[in-house]
């Protein structure tokens, strides 16, 4: 069993986060639409920032359920719902910055947000496998 902080099991700090994951990326959309003008070219990397951080916040709420189903969990749940966090951060907000500005905000952050991102799948996967 894998020792995280009782917050991290609980499914309401998953649902909140994928919650504020969520409204923050429809008000992020919505900012990447009108905000941006006529930079098709910026646009498009704002958007992609965007579905992914919609799609990986709605992984947060799966976070949630399985805390829930599981109780206690395994470990496995709550660790994927950090990558899960981890990798939006990295690989959403560093696009979000290079639309914005035209530059990279840090090296290769892209990259490991991606590899975070299939980790949090992964690990999910493997939390339903070791204790369904």
């Amino acid at each position: 069993m894998i020792n995280l902080p009782p917050a991290l099991m609980s499914p309401r700090f998953w649902t909140v986060f994928g919650a504020l994951t969520c409204g923050s990326g429809v008000a992020l959309g919505a900012y990447g639409w009108h905000g941006l003008g006529g930079d098709t070219e910026a646009q498009d990397v704002f958007m992609l920032a965007v579905q992914y951080q919609m799609w990986h916040g709605l992984a947060l709420f799966a976070v949630a359920w399985r805390c829930d189903v599981t109780g206690s969990a395994t470990g496995l749940s709550a660790i994927a719902g950090l990558s899960f966090l981890v990798g939006i951060f990295l690989f959403s907000v560093n696009l979000y910055h290079f639309a914005i500005v035209g530059e990279v905000l840090i090296s290769g952050a892209a990259p490991l947000g991606g590899f975070a991102l299939i980790a949090g799948w992964a690990l999910l996967g493997l939390s339903v496998i070791r204790r369904p």
